[in-house]
């Protein structure tokens, strides 16, 4: 039940993060927002190492390579998935990121030799159901379609870079601190950000300073939750929590943006939620043999 909290309270963060992004998205540069999101989020993580007696000594490494290419896909994920946030509706951009955990499991058996199970297989197909669906209605031509699907198709390369920097975590997790994996993703994150400079940044203010902070500070907080919960709970006991993340930003474009719901958007919801269900389905099985 710690575990279930845990997961819970990672979720509710990581929305409001979003949330926040979403405020900002039309007064800040993409870039600069990344900056804010990874420098503050330092505070929550740097905390953590410390009371986990692991700083500085546990970021030390002996996977220098593993630790690039994990905080380069989380670092491309993180920018990619902001950009999508800025001009979709919240509920739109999150559910195109509920493909990760289906995905994951899918560069999973690629990269790491796992076996090809019908349930990957099959959350797998129920997932790109669904963003079929989602993005069809905007398959008939015209600049504006053709802008939406190049926000749709952002939103999908974050969540297939987002697994497979979650298939590098799982691989640097036999070595490496948790600690160190997360700090590690957001240097390279905030280097990355600072590569923007030049194509423009704002001073922000008042109201826009604090929702960047915010931004920073929840997403951080979101990290350790979602850590500290895969260490009370096992993975397929947590996985459908994951998807209870979903009806946030759903709540949010209606009550907080006044953003109506498409019809394609309520017939893809469920095909992915399933998908995710069948894929959880798997790890069920095996924990009842």
């Amino acid at each position: 039940m710690l575990g279930i909290g845990l997961r819970v309270l990672s979720g509710l963060l990581v929305a409001a993060m979003v949330v926040s992004v979403k405020a900002v998205s039309e007064k800040v540069p993409l870039g600069e927002i990344v900056f804010f999101r990874s420098f503050f989020a330092m505070i929550p993580l740097v905390f953590f190492v410390w009371i986990r007696r692991e700083f500085p000594g546990g970021l030390a490494t002996k996977r220098p390579g593993a630790h690039f290419l994990r905080s380069g896909f989380g670092a491309l994920a993180l920018l990619a998935s902001f950009a999508s946030i800025a001009p979709l509706n919240l509920a739109e951009a999150t559910l195109i990121a509920q493909l990760t955990p289906v995905l994951t499991a899918f560069a999973a058996m690629i990269l790491l030799s796992e076996r090809l199970i019908i349930w990957r297989v099959g959350g797998l197909a129920l997932g790109f159901s669904g963003v079929i669906v989602l993005v069809s209605p905007e398959l008939g031509g015209g600049s504006n379609d053709t802008a939406r699907l190049v926000w749709y198709a952002l939103g999908l390369a974050s969540a297939v870079l987002s697994a497979l920097s979650l298939v590098l975590i799982r691989s640097l997790n036999g070595t490496e601190s948790p600690g160190a994996i997360a700090l590690y993703f957001v240097l390279a994150s905030m280097i990355g950000a600072l590569l923007t400079i030049p194509w423009g940044w704002v001073a922000p203010e008042g109201q826009t300073l604090s929702l960047l902070i915010a931004a920073g500070l929840f997403g951080g907080f979101g990290h350790i939750a979602m850590t500290l919960a895969f260490r009370y709970a096992e993975a397929s006991r947590l996985a459908p929590f994951e998807y209870v993340a979903l009806l946030r930003p759903l709540l949010a474009d209606l009550f907080v943006f006044n953003l109506r719901l498409s019809t394609a958007f309520l017939v893809a919801a469920p095909l992915i939620l399933f998908g995710a269900v069948v894929a959880a389905a798997e790890g069920k099985r095996k924990g009842t043999r």
